[in-house]
């Protein structure tokens, strides 16, 4: 009887022990969120688990945590306290485990005193208190240690499942019902080195694995050409065979070998080789644009004006067969304005994509080098349809756009598998001092057609991010007068 007593005795300062445990956790967790819950519910609308359900989650789980604390205090309700600190614990260890295990990127830990612990560290320490929580069931239970097993057995299971379910259904809603919410990743890019310019008229006209060349629109026959680190400078100067002629927006496109210059005014395009810097005329005066990329020496896909409907269309011209191939429903037209379709081309030639990213509307187009089209994308923002005001001049029969339209997507560059859009637009938890001090970055996966996070590209010596290209792991953003080079972490970017 007294060795009953004494294993009885034991058993209930065990159990004491392990319910004063997490009546401490809880009590302190719930109000370390509490204290700073903007912060919390900012840092859960971060997370690739639950970003959609972030307010909601935000406002239940701290007021859960108080109540399984205050049940653990009363005898009467402690068994069925135990049971909910075994099944909460349960869904945090699944979260942590699906963030480590399944989720593109891994947020920033949170909840006070834990923020010190790492995710492995945090899964380690839940994992020790479902762990005392099943032991304390045990002691406590009335039941037979059968039926003990599997209640615990069920609740881990039901715990699982909540949260896997809650995933599904977040990703869901955040790449398909296009909610407006962004994650932002961790240490995404790191600043590498800079060089002034000394002018902000300059563009990135070319990218290889060692070489960046800029095009000027002040001096548009010239071309700076740096190294990746920002060294080692040239500068050379385009003769092209017809000098003669009204150019008023060239372009310049430089894939070494060869390189392009375009002028959609006129129209012309012309090629050469960097070993000479002599371009000759491939086309002349057959058909104007306004935008064009080089598929390979022969080949390009423009954007152009159908003259029936007086739209933006995409077409693709080969120099060999002197064709224009048009295809008319790549581009959404809409309210009979050509401004809806404003947007910009692009091309990734690793994967042999075409993209048009709308500036005004939430959508971007990609499609192959036939203009066959892949499919029609989705950004994030909940703008689609184009908000612009547009005003008609009667004496010249045109329209104009005022200035105060509503710009979705400001620019975008392309690289292997990432779309990647600068942004002025604020989305949920999001506040405007921050496009004060940086600019606002989404990336897109092209092939799983869904947005995958977002990073601040923070202004340099005052400057914001003018144009931007990407190549190899490397960001490259002119800002004022200074190009700036970016390292992108490869945790991310595969």
């Amino acid at each position: 009887m007294e060795k009953n007593a004494a294993k009885e005795k034991k058993g209930t300062v065990l159990i004491t022990a392990i319910a004063f445990a997490f009546m401490l956790l809880f009590i302190y967790a719930a109000v370390s969120k509490l204290l700073d819950f903007e912060t919390f519910t900012v840092q859960l609308a971060q997370s690739p688990l639950i970003s959609a359900y972030a307010g909601i989650v935000a406002s239940v789980v701290p007021g859960l945590e108080i109540l399984i604390a205050v049940l653990l205090i009363l005898p009467k309700y402690r068994i069925l306290a135990l049971y909910a600190s075994f099944t909460l614990m349960v869904m945090f260890t699944a979260y942590i485990y699906i963030i480590l295990n399944f989720s593109d990127f891994i947020p920033c830990s949170c909840g006070g005193v834990l923020e010190k612990l790492s995710w492995t560290q945090h899964l380690i320490f839940n994992i020790v208190f479902i762990i005392l929580a099943g032991v304390a069931v045990f002691f406590t239970a009335q039941r037979g240690n059968k039926k003990t097993l599997l209640m615990l057995a069920t609740l881990a299971i039901f715990g699982v499942g909540t949260v896997t379910l809650l995933f599904a259904f977040s990703e869901k809603k955040m790449h398909r019902n296009n909610a407006f919410q962004r994650r932002y990743i961790p240490h995404p890019i790191k600043l590498k080195n800079a060089v002034d310019l000394e002018y902000n008229s300059f563009y990135i006209a070319g990218l290889t694995d060692s070489l960046i060349y800029l095009g000027n629109v002040t001096a548009p026959l010239n071309v700076m050409e740096l190294s990746t680190a920002l060294k080692a400078e040239n500068n050379y100067r385009i003769q092209l065979d017809k000098m003669d002629l009204p150019y008023t927006n060239i372009q310049i496109e430089i894939k070494p070998p060869n390189f392009y210059v375009s002028d959609g005014t006129i129209p012309i395009i012309l090629q050469g080789n960097i070993t000479s810097w002599k371009a000759r005329t491939l086309m002349q005066s057959q058909f104007y644009f306004s935008q064009i990329v080089s598929l390979d020496t022969t080949q390009f896909v423009m954007r152009t004006i159908d003259g029936r409907s007086k739209q933006n269309v995409i077409a693709s011209f080969s120099s060999t067969a002197d064709s224009l191939k048009i295809n008319n429903a790549l581009l959404q037209t809409e309210a009979n304005s050509i401004f809806a379709t404003d947007g910009q081309l692009l091309y990734d030639s690793n994967f042999g994509r075409i993209i048009y990213v709308y500036y005004y509307r939430n959508q971007f187009v990609v499609f192959g080098k036939y203009l066959n089209l892949d499919y029609v994308g989705k950004t994030i923002d909940t703008i689609s349809k184009a908000q612009l005001d547009i005003i008609h001049n009667a004496s010249t029969n045109e329209n104009k756009l005022k200035g105060d339209a509503t710009i979705v997507n400001q620019q975008a560059a392309i690289a292997g598998d990432y779309l990647f859009i600068v942004s002025d637009r604020l989305g949920k938890y999001e506040e405007a001092k921050v496009l004060q001090q940086a600019s606002i970055m989404d990336v897109y996966t092209i092939s799983k057609n869904r947005y995958a996070f977002s990073f601040y590209i923070y202004n340099y010596k005052g400057q914001k991010v003018a144009r931007f290209a990407v190549n190899n792991n490397q960001l490259l953003a002119l800002m004022g007068d200074y190009l700036v080079s970016y390292q992108l972490n490869e945790t991310y970017f595969k």
